[in-house]
């Protein structure tokens, strides 16, 4: 079944009874023939054919207004493609069929992907009122818990799935994605194990088995692994999925040769194609567009509270580690990954590649625009903890919207994490990053677009003097202390020695450095890339003069 179609899709239309036989002449009176239009367009959604499908419901739409049934499917159709359209559909067929469980999981996943994690929970809540053995939305409703830093509640979502259905094949992958979170790693690997042994959901389980602890012997799970590639015309996803899981552990194995072959499979199984070029351009016209002059121009713009803490970089630079420490004083609250600024930012359209949309979209921002947009943003940091002083965002590549940042928030603190070149680029290839990082796919590209990165990064600090702390990961790894009492008074803080034992931290760590954040210190990432030096020219070569920092 496509996987765009929510579960269960036929549950959607309402039962007909058999069709009696018509004179010939006969017509289908207006709610007959629209049904038969919407069969048609799940049909040819069934089939990819998705322009057909659309053109369909548009039909029934433009004789029976609001029709539920054809906007939900329009809502469908738009997952992946354009989420924030796909909920305003969702958002209409909700108002006209309020008591439809199934358009309310669609809508509060649908919120869930895009990070509003409050209207998620609101609307997966009254699916699972309307129908409570709905054992998607319940896990659904689980993960959104879980990004809103509600593990608990989490944790009895995931339970109340396996009483209800023990054998719904993603139950147990959430479960230990919650415990995992928490640093329950054994608990978590019992449940990804059992997965396993029941072959649900079988790649996500390897994957995620495998990020549970350190490998020092190889384990059965290995050559498990091994004989799953082994079989014929595996999905690219699936293909990825076990690839990178068989080198994760071979990696720790120090078997850095066949490490290396499976991470390189497993990122040319995933399919990816990133256009350098085109990145190269855009990154040209956000140089250009942002100057002195511009920044200056918008002095006395946005909000000036000092809660919002940004810590940008790449990929597995130590952003994790250092909201960690952050986080470890009672007046700091790490809120993860938020897509949210992403999210206002393309409402605005920053992030198009079309020529001159960028410079329309910032021009178009007015003073009064600006603290709209910077109230939205504060109004949803405050839903995660609404008295501390400095609430953290930790989306990477918010270093691409800096000066966004610098213009909707003039007084928050940007914290830029550093690391060496080769060895963050290694890493970001070694990890099972999704399609928005696709420059990862391979080593030459993955060394051209951290060139780009480094490049715009050097542009945020001399037209944005003094407002960026250069956190390098290195200095971490060196003089802990050191470092870490001056990334809290960046953030205007007084010092607490609890920030010197981050991995003793209780709440969730939701990335992929879930494992790392929870062990002290440590120095075994420090130059790791030599492990792989004669299999990563490519990288190299990209990376040029910034290989040799």
């Amino acid at each position: 079944m496509n996987a765009r179609l929510p579960p269960a899709w036929s549950k959607h239309l309402k039962a007909q009874p058999a069709p009696k036989a018509q004179p010939p002449k006969a017509k289908l009176s207006r709610a007959q023939a629209d049904d038969a239009l919407l069969r048609q367009a799940l049909e040819l959604q069934q089939a990819n054919r998705l322009p057909e499908a659309e053109e369909l419901c548009h039909r029934v739409l433009a004789r029976t207004r609001e029709h539920p049934l054809a906007l939900y499917i329009l809502g469908t159709l738009g997952l992946g493609f354009d989420d924030e359209l796909s909920i305003k559909y969702f958002a209409r067929a909700v108002s006209q069929a309020p008591q439809n469980p199934y358009f309310h999981f669609s809508l509060g996943d649908t919120y869930l992907k895009v990070g509003e994690h409050t209207l998620a929970i609101r609307h997966l809540q009254r699916a699972c009122e309307l129908r409570p053995d709905m054992v998607e939305a319940l896990c659904a409703l689980g993960r959104a818990h879980l990004e809103f830093d509600e593990t608990d509640i989490a944790l009895s979502l995931y339970e109340k799935v396996l009483k209800t259905n023990n054998d719904y094949p993603f139950v147990r992958t959430g479960l230990a994605s919650a415990l995992t979170s928490l640093g329950r790693m054994d608990e978590a690997a019992a449940y990804l194990k059992e997965s396993i042994e029941r072959r649900f959901d079988l790649p996500s389980a390897y994957s995620a088995f495998v990020t549970t602890r350190k490998f020092t012997e190889e384990p059965p799970e290995l050559e498990s692994i091994l004989r799953e590639l082994s079989k014929p015309n595996l999905e690219p996803v699936s293909a990825q999925r076990l690839h990178l899981a068989a080198g994760k552990v071979l990696d720790d194995l120090q078997r850095y040769g066949e490490a290396m072959e499976h991470f390189q499979k497993g990122k040319s199984a995933a399919g990816y194609n990133f256009n350098i070029e085109s990145h190269r351009r855009w990154v040209d016209s956000i140089i250009d567009f942002f100057s002195p002059e511009m920044l200056a121009a918008a002095s006395g713009y946005g909000n000036p509270s000092e809660v919002p803490v940004f810590v940008v970089g790449m990929p597995r630079s130590g952003t994790t580690l250092t909201e960690q420490i952050c986080t470890s004083h009672p007046e700091v609250h790490g809120a993860g990954e938020l897509t949210k600024l992403r999210r206002i930012a393309n409402a605005i359209r920053f992030t198009s590649r079309a020529a001159g949309v960028l410079q329309g979209s910032i021009t178009s921002i007015t003073a009064d625009l600006s603290k709209a947009m910077a109230e939205e943003y504060l109004s949803y940091l405050r839903q995660r903890a609404p008295a501390v002083l400095r609430i953290v965002d930790k989306f990477p590549h918010n270093f691409q919207r800096i000066g966004l940042i610098g213009i909707l928030f003039p007084n928050a603190r940007i914290i830029h994490c550093q690391r060496d070149a080769i060895d963050n680029c290694v890493s970001c290839f070694m990890s099972n990053l999704d399609k928005g990082h696709s420059y990862a796919a391979d080593l030459r590209t993955l060394g051209l677009y951290y060139r780009e990165y480094d490049r715009l990064m050097r542009h945020w600090k001399a037209v944005l003097p003094g407002r960026i702390f250069e956190n390098r990961y290195e200095d971490l790894i060196s003089d802990q202390e050191g470092q870490s009492r001056r990334l809290i008074d960046h953030l205007g803080l007084t010092w607490d020695d609890a920030c010197l034992r981050f991995f003793e931290k209780d709440g969730a760590v939701r990335t992929v450095s879930r494992w790392q954040v929870r062990q002290p210190i440590y120095k075994s990432s420090v130059n790791r890339w030599k492990n792989y030096e004669g299999k990563i020219q490519p990288l190299i070569e990209a990376l040029g003069d910034l290989a040799e920092t």
